[in-house]
């Protein structure tokens, strides 16, 4: 089977720009053929304002490059992920033109916030969930603390909801959590096509059983990443329980602060993928204060696999992916004193943390390896084809061999 794998890089690479590579990968290493289809947003400086803006609505250059692609290559499927800003809307446009199932993993809540996040300030926010044109987002400048830029965004998403773009161009969404796919539904998305399929680590970082004292926090220096909740939590627990600090961001100098003030408090900067994983292997537990829904945080997952437990905040998809009392704690979210109470209980009962990292570790290898992701993937796939009114006799072939291997 051939698949084309359409993506918007990040001009900071994160979880979404892994989770395309991996499943291109998956598919490659299971016999298939990846055609990717790749924009970046660096290529963003190339234009102005308006015209970035008519271009996230409507791309033109990409409908023509994508079908002049698809009528070369003649894939059985076109599976999409970021497409915002430069690819918009039409590369979808672009693939139903050639009688191609579509399908698109929404890997945030773009469809439903022009900020993606259904956050603001670093709370919870459905302003813009009922709402057919977004305007709220746009008041409050939500993406990127611009209004012109949330104002580009608004529009998007407010012209394809009047075309109907989400139902008639896309034969399957994939939400990675249960969670993810009840707002999506919420938001006004069909539920007959929204999937779930969860994320999976490509390569097994294996477990660790050697332990030191330490907390570990992984992630973005940002409100809605909970640092300023973690480091007001830190201020307020009483024992030498250590912490460690691994990222970057707008927050830099709060944490910087923290750590010339509590000796406790070592911050490590931005590592590598592979000094994560080590991190991982040593820390007692891992600390995941966010305060927004996260969709399914590949973090999560890493740790899982590591065999560390997780203190995290009870909040959106995390309580799938961290069960309170069998693979880590709960506390509720945005609340300092809770989360030092929590941390506190961690520090006390080592023993309970390590039987909580065996289940954990073993919850990964029952759902988050890449053996059982694969099944998934080409399963839906053959869903998305199916549904579909007239399916290319080729494409039928291709779903039923591939489904069988």
């Amino acid at each position: 089977m051939r698949v084309l794998v359409a993506h918007n890089s990040y001009q900071q690479p994160g979880g979404e720009d892994r989770v395309a590579a991996a499943e291109a990968a998956l598919l490659e290493r299971h016999g298939h053929e990846v055609v990717w289809f790749r924009r970046h947003n660096d290529a963003v400086r190339e234009f102005t304002r308006t015209g970035l803006a008519l271009r996230t609505i409507w791309n033109s250059t990409i409908y023509s490059e994508l079908r002049t692609l698809l009528r070369r290559t003649q894939p059985a499927v076109c599976h999409f992920h970021n497409t915002f800003p430069l690819m918009s809307p039409a590369a979808f446009y672009a693939a139903k033109a050639e009688n191609l199932p579509v399908v698109v993993t929404l890997h945030n809540y773009r469809l439903l916030c022009p900020a993606a996040t259904l956050t603001r300030q670093g709370r919870e926010c459905h302003d813009c969930l009922s709402k057919s044109v977004p305007w709220p987002a746009v008041l409050h400048a939500c993406y990127r603390e611009s209004r012109t830029a949330t104002a580009a965004a608004a529009a998007m998403l407010s012209v394809h909801r009047i075309l109907g773009t989400w139902s008639k161009a896309v034969d399957l969404y994939i939400a990675p959590s249960d969670f993810a796919r009840r707002m999506l539904v919420e938001g006004g998305l069909r539920g007959e096509k929204v999937a779930v399929k969860s994320n999976f680590l490509e390569s097994d970082p294996g477990f660790s059983a050697d332990r030191d004292d330490a907390a570990l926090f992984v992630g973005r220096l940002s409100a809605e990443k909970g640092i300023e909740v973690l480091l007001a939590a830190w201020r307020l627990l009483e024992v030498p329980m250590r912490l460690r600090i691994a990222g970057d961001g707008p927050l830099a100098s709060q944490v910087a602060g923290a750590v010339r003030q509590d000796r406790r408090i070592e911050w490590l900067g931005a590592i590598s993928r592979d000094r994560v994983i080590e991190e991982m292997k040593r820390a007692r537990v891992l600390l995941f204060p966010s305060t927004w829904y996260e969709v399914q945080p590949l973090t999560l997952i890493e740790a899982a696999a590591t065999g560390l437990p997780v203190l995290a905040s009870a909040l959106g998809a995390v309580p799938e992916l961290v069960r309170h009392g069998e693979t880590g704690v709960h506390f509720r979210p945005g609340d300092s004193a809770d989360l030092a109470r929590k941390a506190l209980w961690c520090w006390q009962h080592p023993e309970c943390l390590a039987e909580m990292g065996n289940r954990a570790r073993q919850r990964f290898e029952d759902r988050y390896t890449a053996a059982a992701n694969y099944g998934q993937l080409v399963g839906l796939y053959a869903r998305a084809n199916a549904g579909r009114q007239s399916p290319a006799r080729e494409s039928r072939e291709a779903f039923a061999e591939s489904s069988t291997d």
